[in-house]
């Protein structure tokens, strides 16, 4: 039996396939060496799966957030005790995920756009080119953390419509101030900003909300997607909530700038089983 695993840094999704091809999954907690230690991440796998099923795992192939480096040989250590009759185990970051999860064995470029962004060159087996997303401060266009920031910047410096603003105040009653300290104070203010994500899609036919959004993704393609070389030939595949909940308009914003977009994933589990497929 070999074990599939894309991991952020809330959620995990675990598919197990049999030699004969079966599959089945569960969902769990989020599995990031760079927010746990190797001792919780340990206790974490073992409350998970105990010491019945880890005799069954034969390969275990982890993609994850924090994946990267000393992440990555963390979470090597962490699997190796917890499966130890595995003859395999692999650990690669989520963009690598995302790479085989669209592109499988296939040239492209691979792009994330869920609470953050990412893309990256792939040659059809590694990871061929990569422009820095440099995070939700200093880049992460198109991401739900910059949709968030661009609205609740908006609504603020009072550049939203009224009904927008009467919209936006009806459902959130937030202050300046409680913004401020969740931004500036409070942990994971990159999912607190990719919240307001919700609030665009389901405003999605407003005028303002679709320039927005356009806009938005127009930078990410500017500023990450066409610097790689063959871009305009490429096809342009895409993981993430982000990306899927808005492919219209990510489709049309692709189209104006003549890219080819290809797969848009919400997840990548189901194209990370059909590319390990041959290792079952």
């Amino acid at each position: 039996m070999i074990l599939i695993a894309d991991s952020g840094s809330t959620k995990t999704d675990w598919r197990f396939v049999t030699s004969a091809g079966e599959v089945s999954q569960t969902k769990t907690e989020g599995l990031n060496p760079y927010l746990r230690t190797e001792e919780e991440l340990y206790e974490c796998l073992h409350i998970i799966f105990g010491h019945m099923i880890g005799d069954k795992i034969r390969k275990v192939f982890f993609y994850g957030a924090g994946c990267q480096a000393e992440g990555k040989a963390t979470m090597e250590r962490v699997l190796q005790k917890a499966f130890i009759n595995a003859t395999q185990i692999q650990v690669e970051d989520d963009l690598l995920a995302a790479a085989r999860a669209t592109c499988g064995t296939q040239e492209g470029i691979a792009c994330i756009l869920g609470t953050g962004a990412n893309s990256c060159l792939y040659d059809g087996e590694n990871i061929a080119g990569h422009v820095p997303a440099l995070g939700y401060i200093l880049g992460d266009e198109g991401s739900g953390a910059y949709l968030g920031k661009q609205l609740v910047n908006a609504y603020f410096k009072k550049d939203l419509p009224q009904d927008l603003v009467q919209r936006f105040q009806k459902r959130y009653q937030l202050s300046e101030q409680e913004v401020l300290e969740k931004v500036y104070k409070k942990p994971f203010p990159n999912k607190f900003l990719a919240g307001f994500a919700r609030f665009l899609h389901h405003n999605i036919k407003h005028p303002y909300v679709k320039h927005l959004i356009h806009e938005a993704f127009t930078a990410f393609f500017k500023k990450n997607v066409m610097k790689y070389e063959g871009c305009e030939i490429l096809p342009v595949h895409f993981t993430g909530s982000i990306a899927f909940y808005f492919n219209d308009l990510l489709r049309y914003t692709a189209a104006e700038l003549n890219l080819t977009l290809g797969r848009v994933l919400e997840k990548p589990i189901a194209g990370l089983t059909l590319y390990h497929d041959k290792d079952k």
